[in-house]
């Protein structure tokens, strides 16, 4: 019987799988015997949410740095001024969710600024996502919020004045779930 050389190769890697796979699998009772326990300080270091109620982490930014960081950072998809581009516009749309031609942005749309921020600090800027220091994402979300005319000119961004922004549109997110069978 003859095989090609791929088929080698592949008949040696299944092989090698099926000897492997007894300590994979690990003593009885033990599990997969893959990795080891993860640690509260493990733990700790993924657990970086934040939510409409805070867990926000050190840093702050002002609008006018924000205003620098978006140019080289955001412009080049979402328009110099937020007014989109090749990606989602993020200023304007006030007023036109209940219109058959809704624009949901930071401005007419999202319920919390802290949401904007935690998005932005995870998928931000596109080509590098989460590659933006805490300072720079609380810079860009001032920025925004200011273009969107949410927060003055002069405001600074930090784990504790993103708290007290209140977003256009969080009155029309419901607050409490109306199922009966919901805490």
């Amino acid at each position: 019987m003859f095989m090609h050389k791929k088929d080698v190769w592949m008949l040696a890697a299944l092989l090698l799988c099926v000897a492997l796979l007894p300590r994979a699998i690990g003593a009885a009772g033990t599990g997969s015997g893959l990795g080891q326990p993860a640690t509260p300080g493990d733990i700790s270091a993924w657990n970086d949410d934040v939510s409409p109620s805070g867990n926000l982490p050190p840093g702050s930014g002002s609008v006018a740095q924000g205003q620098q960081i978006y140019a080289m950072q955001c412009a080049a998809c979402h328009g110099d001024k937020g007014q989109g581009g090749p990606m989602d516009k993020l200023v304007g749309g006030v007023g036109s969710l209940d219109t058959k031609a809704p624009v949901k942005t930071v401005g007419s749309y999202w319920p919390y600024a802290t949401t904007f921020f935690d998005y932005v600090r995870r998928a931000m800027p596109f080509t590098a996502p989460g590659t933006l220091s805490n300072d720079q994402v609380y810079a860009v979300t001032a920025y925004v919020l200011y273009m969107n005319g949410i927060v003055p000119q002069n405001a600074v961004m930090n784990g504790k004045s993103l708290l007290t922004v209140r977003m256009p549109n969080h009155d029309n997110f419901l607050q409490k779930d109306p199922r009966p069978d919901a805490p």
